[in-house]
């Protein structure tokens, strides 16, 4: 099974583009295929980055990885 990893610019961008999707009325499991996502990847997404912007992604995944060592 091929494991995709993202860079936390890529997950803000996706994100960002997940709330478009959300706002123009398309349902979750529908926006998460556009993506080509899992839903419960987009839920962790959320939950880790959902408020960050660009210049603090950096910042915050090199603590998350930290954290978990």
């Amino acid at each position: 099974m091929l494991i995709k990893r993202h860079s936390s610019e890529q997950i803000i961008s996706k994100l960002r583009e997940a709330e478009v999707h959300l706002a123009q009325g398309m349902t979750i499991p529908l926006m998460c295929k556009k993506l080509g996502i899992h839903q419960q990847t987009c839920y962790k997404w959320r939950r880790e980055y959902g408020g960050l912007r660009m210049n603090q992604a950096s910042a915050n995944y090199y603590f998350l990885l930290k954290r978990r060592k």
